[in-house]
């Protein structure tokens, strides 16, 4: 074989497979850059099968809405500023409507009897001296005739003292006769008053008792006008002296009874202020007392204090005995309020609305953050939590449709 033919030969091999593994290597290294460059920049075009997700995005939350001009004429919506008022802290109390003991009576008999008659019922207003029950029994002609006959002795024997001293002054009369008679009248004067006096307890009149007038019946009258609040009498029964026969409240003399606990009372003073409410009753509405007494002593079992006030109304529906619930104001303080209509309770936060001006389709309001305080008269004391211009139209009437376009908004984003 020729051998330079084959080494010439064999060089061109080698050359032609050197450059190709050259080619082979620059298009792989030129490939590597192109996907990295791909990978660092966004793709040229989108791939046609990529799923496409187009997401809305979310408004930031605000606290404003605008309404139209038929809206805001039809909510009745009505602004203004706050109402400066002396705001009262308050003392919760429960209690009574009671009487002073001067008011009610009890009336029973001074001595035992049958019942005649019953003149009176439960409900119906009686004038001082009405006569409400008369009672019979033969004892009652007993004491007439006992007083009667004290009268006729006691008439004899004024005048046995009456000899007896003129004798004693002419010196004629023994000395013991004249102190016989003198004690003798001092004695049977001491009979007719006592029985005189038992009459009188009886309602009947000694100085015009005759001996043609005796009764076997006596009256019950009452020593106070009012209302009668219990008959526990019928004809024909039998009472003893120690009987409850008819009770008379006077109710002119109405008054609450609080009871306050101990760890309030010292906050409480007369002449303080008093609301308070009927539960369950037909009054929807708060009436006025004023304190008159605060108790001295403690009850040991519910460490409460009697509170006694006067009232300054008076209600055709107000009874002894009914329960209330009551405010004691303790005291005042100068703070900037709204209506109670005016103000959201959401959850454990409050919120007011303000006129903020007018757009180009309606009203526009914001929605304000803020504390809440104590309730008077209908008002509530608030305490904004973000600053509120002093120019700023407060919404005193409306709110609560201002709230409800405001929920409704939200819930539509």
């Amino acid at each position: 074989m020729n051998l330079p033919l084959v080494s010439m030969l064999l060089t061109s091999a080698l050359r032609w497979s050197a450059s190709r593994y050259l080619l082979y290597a620059a298009l792989l290294l030129t490939a590597g850059t192109f996907s990295a460059c791909q990978t660092k920049g966004e793709p040229a075009t989108a791939p046609t099968d990529a799923p496409k997700s187009e997401l809305k995005p979310v408004p930031a939350t605000t606290q404003e809405l605008t309404i139209s001009p038929a809206q805001y004429a039809a909510a009745g919506i009505t602004t203004g500023g706050f109402t400066q008022q002396n705001m009262t802290t308050d003392v919760l109390a429960n209690g009574v409507l009671d009487v002073p003991p001067q008011s009610q009576v009890s009336i029973s008999a001074v001595m035992g009897g049958y019942v005649q008659q019953v003149k009176v019922l439960p409900g119906q207003f009686v004038a001082k001296g009405a006569v409400v029950a008369v009672l019979r029994h033969p004892d009652y002609l007993k004491l007439q005739q006992e007083y009667l006959q004290a009268r006729a002795r006691l008439t004899f024997l004024r005048q046995e003292l009456a000899r007896q001293q003129e004798l004693d002054a002419e010196d004629v009369g023994a000395k013991r006769r004249l102190q016989q008679a003198q004690s003798e009248f001092a004695t049977e004067q001491a009979t007719e008053r006592a029985l005189a006096g038992q009459l009188h307890l009886l309602g009947l009149a000694p100085e015009r008792l005759r001996a043609t007038s005796l009764t076997p019946s006596v009256a019950l009258t009452t020593p106070i006008g009012g209302y009668v609040k219990a008959v526990s009498i019928n004809p024909g029964q039998f009472v003893n002296p120690q009987d409850v026969l008819v009770e008379v409240v006077d109710r002119t003399g109405l008054h609450l009874e609080l009871k306050v606990f101990e760890k309030d009372i010292a906050q409480v003073h007369k002449g303080q202020r008093v609301l308070f409410k009927i539960p369950n009753s037909r009054l929807d509405r708060e009436l006025e007392a004023r304190v008159i007494l605060v108790g001295q002593a403690f009850d040991n079992d519910a460490r409460t204090v009697s509170v006694h006030a006067h009232l300054e109304q008076k209600s055709a529906f107000l009874l002894p005995g009914q329960y209330v619930a009551a405010r004691i104001q303790t005291e005042g303080a100068r703070e900037q309020t709204l209506p109670e209509e005016a103000v959201i309770q959401a959850g454990e936060l409050s919120y007011i609305f303000a006129r903020e001006g007018t757009a180009r389709t309606g009203y526009r309001f914001r929605r304000y953050k803020v504390k809440t305080g104590s309730i008077q008269h209908g008002d509530v004391a608030i305490m904004p939590l973000e600053t509120l211009p002093d120019t700023t139209q407060l919404v005193r009437r409306g709110a609560y449709f201002l709230q409800a376009e405001f929920t409704k908004g939200q819930q539509q984003e």
